[in-house]
């Protein structure tokens, strides 16, 4: 099991950490889309540049997946991509 946790700007995921059981971590920014895709919402909301832009960033909670760190990254980029709101 790979134990990850997603940071995004309001509902964008913009970067996956991974998690391992020494209590390190690897993070893997997500494709450019997704910044650029934050820039269009945060520019359409007047945020850029805000404070209220900084306060839109948040981790999402801790979960485990059955795939490899590198098979993770991959599944989770696909299914980012295919969620109604993205």
């Amino acid at each position: 099991m790979t134990r990850y946790q997603v940071l995004y700007w309001q509902d964008v995921p913009s970067l996956v950490k991974v998690l391992s059981d020494d209590g390190g971590s690897v993070s893997h920014q997500l494709p450019d889309w997704f910044q650029q895709e934050i820039d269009r919402r945060a520019m359409e909301q007047g945020l850029i540049g805000s404070d209220e832009y900084l306060e839109q960033w948040h981790w999402g909670e801790q979960q485990e997946r059955p795939e490899s760190p590198d098979g993770l990254i991959e599944a989770l980029i696909t299914e980012f991509r295919s969620e109604p709101s993205n």
